[in-house]
């Protein structure tokens, strides 16, 4: 009886082992979200390209635990509700894996509790709105970047850092959300640190204005020290070549946190002297990662398959899938080495740190991935027929990241003029 119990045994081990096998899937399977369409297609279609390389060069090596991936791409231009149903029908009909979305503030508020509801693993992979964790909490939902409070908050310290005596300042943002919520941090943060600093101009032109000349006009009438602009794509390019070809840029210091997407579009419109911000560590000269050759390459290929060098959708993109194969792998170790169900996946997830083509992100507590903030000074050298960065500095994520449980206009206001002292800073030059 003893051996026949011990032939059993050894028989249903074999048998969970087979099935354990057998549970290993053929492919992982991820949606992704982006603009492929529209105005912000000038993210999403770098990020796609991005997505295509990255993957093909990941399968190559043997995917993530030996499975590869494979990719659905959904194209937010086509609206959010349309978004909303493919969302859906990949996660139920198709059953991938997991989410990357979206690049859309507003399609993010919408998705974050679908997925919950859905119980699928999502990848913020780059929309900047702080609402999503300071007002909910999910268990499948994570943002594998840093949000709009550090973007904000690092411009203004890199402002005052650098330019410590101004005394004014105007904005001209797009008039939607993101243009009215930016300012409203950058504004706070701003008049708590520098509590003197005027503000002469608010100016919001409707989404896909094609001529700001009467903003130019009143802002050359009231000559501010500082312009801050956190547009973007094709709204951003206008205002400064109009700016530039008005003068503008010669009497007022630009302050333009997502310019960094737009330096190559702009070409020599952007002078030398003003401010650019990165969504992070993103740039194609980054100057840690510069000199790797595994980075150089990367950006050498990008350039190659698309015409243009990588932007910050592209290291957002290698961001999630990085963290993806992180959290895979932390499961699986997990798990004994076996392929892990989705909810082992979920919970590796827990203060994960993983890292694409810049620093090391980290997952925090409330699911909000923590990213240091890159920004620098154009100038124009040799080489390159755009505006490159000078005078960069870096800054701790950390320290610039609204604190778990709390909201980030009320934080922002709490801050006070010690704190641009204080915060670490970390300085390179083009050169460097």
């Amino acid at each position: 009886m003893k051996l026949l119990c011990g032939v059993a045994g050894a028989l249903t081990l074999a048998l969970s082992s087979v099935v354990l096998a057998a549970d290993k899937p053929d492919q992982l399977q991820v949606g992704v979200t982006a603009f492929l369409s529209g105005p912000a297609s000038v993210f999403g279609e770098p990020a796609k390209a991005a997505a295509e390389m990255m993957v093909a060069e990941m399968n190559a090596s043997g995917g993530i635990g030996g499975v590869p991936l494979k990719t659905y791409f959904v194209d937010e231009g086509a609206g959010g509700e349309a978004v909303l149903a493919e969302y859906r029908r990949l996660v139920q009909d198709v059953e991938v894996d997991a989410m990357f979305a979206s690049i859309s503030s507003g399609n993010c508020n919408k998705i974050a509790p679908l997925a919950e509801d859905l119980k699928v693993l999502n990848f913020m992979w780059d929309c900047g709105t702080q609402r999503i964790f300071e007002e909910n909490s999910y268990r499948y939902v994570f943002r594998t970047q840093g949000h709009a409070t550090p973007e904000m908050l690092s411009s203004v310290l890199y402002l005052l850092k650098t330019k410590p005596d101004f005394k004014s300042i105007a904005v001209v943002n797009q008039d939607y959300a993101w243009g009215r919520e930016s300012w409203k941090m950058f504004s706070a943060a701003l008049k708590a640190m520098k509590p003197d600093v005027q503000i002469v101009a608010e100016f919001f032109p409707k989404f896909g204005a094609p001529d700001f000349s009467t903003e130019i006009s009143r802002l050359q009438a009231l000559r501010p020290d500082v312009i801050v602009s956190t547009s973007w794509g094709g709204d951003l390019d206008t205002f400064v070549r109009q700016a530039a070809q008005r003068g503008l840029t010669n009497t007022s210091t630009l302050v333009l946190p997502l310019a960094e997407s737009s330096l190559e579009r702009l070409g020599k419109a952007l002078p030398a002297g003003h401010i650019v911000g990165t969504r992070g560590d993103h740039y194609f000269l980054h100057p840690e990662r510069k000199s790797d050759l595994a980075f150089s390459g990367f950006v050498e290929a990008f350039k190659e398959k698309t015409g243009a060098y990588p932007i910050y959708p592209v290291f957002h993109m290698s961001q999630a899938l990085n963290a993806l194969k992180a959290a895979y792998e932390k499961a699986i170790a997990e798990n004994g080495g076996d392929w892990p169900e989705r909810e082992q996946v979920v919970d590796a997830m827990a203060g994960l740190s993983f890292a694409g083509l810049g620093r090391e992100v980290r997952i925090r507590e409330d699911n909000q991935g923590i990213e240091d903030q890159l920004l620098g000074t154009t100038i124009h050298v040799d080489g390159h027929e755009f505006a490159v960065l000078d005078n960069m500095m870096m800054f701790d994520g950390d320290e610039l990241t609204t604190p778990v449980g709390q909201e980030s206009v009320s934080w922002l206001e709490q801050l006070t003029p010690e704190f641009v002292g204080k915060v670490k800073v970390e300085a390179f030059s083009h050169g460097s």
